[in-house]
């Protein structure tokens, strides 16, 4: 990508245009803020580093690019974290200086900028980029401080301080000290008071003299005075004003410079410095995209679309798709209109919006018109309608059209309140993959974290890694623990359960190495998480692996973790005792069997969560069904030949064994946040016939013992998959059950 570079002066900013060429992107210009009077060094600005202003003006000469300027007009006026076109706020500064970046070179695609841990400043160069269509690059964002600072030496960054703000640093000593000198002692001063080595903190100001992009020149600082702001004792604060300086030409050519390449772009701008004139309270425009023309649901489409939805009050699920044919499919976007607008319907009436949806599940039929599905999507769920932060979100492609349903499927989960913290970087960084659009890496809500699907994605490249099914489920892991660490917890240590969708693309015998692969990263990690003494939140998490036709990008694998966060770091959830006095139901002649035990998987935290992966295979079929199968008919033939009398003993068999948990560990029914049944398009028994199935054993289990409440709408909903089990190497399950149940 053509980019251009937000530059301050400072180390960070001139190292994250060293990465960006690193990457394969082409720095074609500069871009800078500074005061509006030449003589002030510093404003009070949450923004913007100024001081040092003066000499960013040679930076288009040892660099061989165009500068872009602009005297900064604004004020931090919006200082919420998040942020929203305000006139008259000094981002919209930014706004109009990339504006015009963009009308003099159209071939600009990116903006890059030197953030490592301020939110703040990241989420407004996101919202700048937003609003003009362009690429955000911080591939610097959540770096260790002390191997960046190392790396941002060892790689030809020489830079000096212009202002100190920390014990242990004094302007008279420490001002105009080259950073590499400080080192080490920037690093002592972490040790007793936990500065930031890069910073981050406000604790220094740096501006760069000289770096491998400087083709050109290198900058010699004549002379500076030093300025006190502050003459405090403990953390005296004093800026460098420079007096004189001069450029030093170098004799390395350019040729072999990709710097030397952007220019062709703008051969006549190369040099050249612009100030950027122009009243932001006129030049900003609003960022809200015009409200999707929505049109009613015709009676047709009204009668093929269908809703389930899930009773706990607090946390629920809304499921909603159309019941539909090859032949009646109205196409994926006329699909995906009448799903969202119906979900968005049911929320308006419980009195929610957009705003208290968590997690997104975007089923779609073909993976190849993913794009048609996006753009329909970012029409309803935008952050103008999420103002707490864009839901999560995953994307499967899933046999829709094979078990007679439309071309899309949603599935959301919605909070009765706003404490959600959403986690949502937009930037291309080397952190992990960037969610550019309405949907965010994680949400955490009454500490549950809801972890959008991740793809063996590289973060800086956002292109999959190659070496096959392995190296992508390893990369994904990777990006989940990044993901984590960000709310302050690991995989490793808080994960209770991981859903891990396996593309066809995976030859069926590699898939013994997926589940390989996944046991040996979880058991190095949590070895290297007991190292730093950390707490096990969760003993054992729980594990559902999924067949499906593709996925995004034709990944050839999804991890999307479910993790448990207490609000307390300090506490271990421990080992569960299940509830051995409670009288056992013995439902439609159900008895208790010791082989009941093994058709699930469950992670439970004591009087919070009940987390359940319940497996029937055709060998439990046999068992459930013995009475009426064959004794002789090898366990193969069963997918294709059970009858619907058969799957409906195996259906209230589901519900039986789901029933049974949920009272050995003192839940309800009424708990319940979601409850997936995953059938294969191979069962032989049709969609409807089978949920007509579940619900009547739903309605018969709330005659019997009156555990259950039953509505209009189903508490569950059907998942058509190529397969599902609990490892890769068997996903060969007659039904499978996802259910997760959270107490309010």
């Amino acid at each position: 990508m053509n980019v251009v570079a937000l530059v301050s002066g400072g180390k960070d900013s001139c190292y994250a245009m060293m990465k960006c060429m690193q990457y394969g992107h082409q720095v074609v210009a500069l871009a800078n803020l500074m005061p509006a009077d030449d003589s002030v060094d510093e404003l009070d600005s949450y923004m913007y580093q100024t001081v040092g202003h003066q000499i960013i003006v040679s930076y288009a000469e040892c660099m061989g690019v165009p500068l872009f300027r602009r005297r900064i007009q604004g004020s931090p006026r919006h200082q919420k974290l998040g942020y929203k076109m305000t006139p008259g706020d000094e981002v919209e500064d930014m706004f109009v200086l990339l504006s015009e970046v963009k009308r003099q070179i159209p071939s600009v695609t990116a903006v890059s900028s030197g953030a490592i841990a301020s939110d703040y400043q990241r989420l407004r160069v996101e919202s700048v980029c937003s609003r003009l269509g362009l690429v955000s690059l911080a591939y610097l964002w959540k770096q260790d401080q002390s191997l960046l600072l190392q790396e941002m030496m060892t790689n030809g960054i020489v830079a000096i301080t212009v202002k100190v703000a920390a014990m242990g640093l004094d302007p008279r000593k420490h001002l105009g000290k080259d950073i590499g000198f400080l080192m080490s002692y920037l690093h002592k001063l972490k040790e007793l008071y936990g500065i930031n080595v890069c910073g981050e903190g406000g604790e220094y100001e740096s501006l760069t003299l000289d770096c491998p992009l400087f083709l050109n020149a290198r900058i010699v600082l004549d002379g500076f005075k030093i300025v006190m702001h502050s003459s405090e004792a403990i953390a005296p604060v004093g800026i460098l004003h420079p007096l004189a300086f001069h450029l030093e030409n170098k004799a390395e050519s350019r040729s072999s410079s990709g710097i030397d390449k952007t220019t062709e772009i703008c051969k006549e701008k190369v040099g050249f410095v612009f100030e950027v004139q122009g009243d932001c309270l006129h030049r900003c425009e609003a960022t809200c995209q015009p409200a999707a023309e929505v049109t009613k649901l015709d009676e047709v489409a009204e009668r093929r679309v269908h809703i389930s939805r899930t009773k706990n009050h607090n946390t629920f699920s809304i499921c909603c798709w159309l019941q539909d044919s090859c032949e009646t499919s109205a196409g994926l976007q006329e699909d995906l209109e009448a799903v969202l607008r119906k979900i968005e319907l049911k929320l308006v009436g419980y009195g929610f919006g957009w705003e208290n949806v968590l997690y997104i599940h975007l089923y779609i039929a073909d993976m190849d018109k993913f794009s048609i599905a996006n753009e329909t999507y970012v029409r309803y769920i935008t952050q103008e309608k999420c103002p707490f932060g864009v839901p999560s979100r995953s994307t499967i492609e899933l046999p829709l059209l094979q078990v007679g349903l439309g071309s899309a499927y949603i599935e959301v989960l919605v909070a009765n309140d706003q404490s959600k913290r959403v986690l949502h970087v937009q930037s291309i960084s080397c952190w992990a993959p960037s969610c550019i659009g309405p949907y965010s890496q994680a949400t955490l809500h009454k500490e549950i974290l809801h972890m959008a699907g991740q793809l063996g994605l590289d973060p800086p490249t956002m292109t999959l890694c190659n070496g096959g099914a392995t190296a992508e489920l390893e990369q994904a892991l990777e990006n989940s623990e990044a993901v984590a660490k960000c709310f302050n917890c690991s995989i490793s240590t808080s994960a209770l359960l991981f859903v891990v969708y396996c593309s066809t693309y995976v030859p069926s015998s590699e898939r013994h190495r997926i589940q390989d692969k996944q046991d040996t990263f979880l058991k190095q990690m949590r070895l290297f998480q007991s190292d730093k003494g950390s707490i096990i939140k969760v003993p054992d998490p729980i594990f559902l692996y999924v067949l499906v036709p593709d996925l995004p990008k034709r990944a050839l694998v999804e991890v999307k973790p479910i993790l448990y966060v207490p609000e307390d770091a300090d506490v271990s959830t421990g080992t569960v005792q299940e509830l051995s006095c409670v009288s056992m139901p013995s439902y439609w002649g159900f008895q208790h069997a010791h082989w009941h035990d093994s058709c699930f998987q469950k992670c439970v935290v004591h009087g919070k969560i009940c987390a359940v992966i319940l497996c029937i295979t055709s060998e439990v079929v046999v068992k459930i069904c013995s009475e009426s199968l064959d004794g002789d008919q090898g366990s193969r033939d069963y997918q294709n030949s059970l009858q619907e009398r058969q799957m409906e003993r195996v259906s209230r068999f589901c519900i039986y064994l789901l029933d049974k948990i949920y009272m050995q560990n003192n839940f309800s029914w009424e708990d319940t946040e979601n409850l997936r049944f995953y059938f294969p398009t191979s069962v032989g028994v049709p969609m409807e016939a089978l949920s007509l199935m579940l619900t009547n054993a739903f309605n018969e289990l709330a005659e019997m013992g009156q555990r259950v409440k039953i509505g209009e709408e189903p508490i569950f909903n059907l998942v058509p998959v190529l397969g599902a089990g609990r490892s890769a190497t068997s996903m060969d399950d007659i039904i499978t059950c996802e259910l997760f149940a959270l107490k309010s």
